[in-house]
């Protein structure tokens, strides 16, 4: 097992869909964390503001454990943010963590 970096790039005007879909999309996220293998998951707000209101996100970034870079794909293709419209484009990449040790 070793990480990967999943992140979305929202397409634009799609915060209605976000909203939407993120009770599914956060229920994914929570078994992984209940696997221990999430090491983080947010959001990207479009303006320089934890809230960002109307303005919405620009994307997200999930770092998580997976057994591989297909394995990490197939879980990000099948995110309800992909199903619902939310991503325009979604990059995985191995990803090693160096800090905090």
């Amino acid at each position: 097992m070793m990480f990967y970096a999943i992140v979305g790039e929202d397409r634009p005007d799609s915060l209605d869909a976000r909203l939407a879909a993120r009770p599914a999309h956060v229920e994914r996220l929570k078994v992984l964390q209940d696997e221990g293998r999430l090491l983080l998951a947010g959001p990207f707000p479009a303006i320089d503001s934890p809230d960002p209101g109307p303005a919405g996100f620009s994307g997200s970034l999930i770092v998580a454990e997976f057994a591989s870079l297909d394995a990490a794909k197939a879980w990000a293709d099948a995110d309800p943010y992909v199903a619902a419209g939310v991503y325009r484009a979604v990059a995985v990449r191995p990803f090693k963590k160096v800090l905090p040790a």
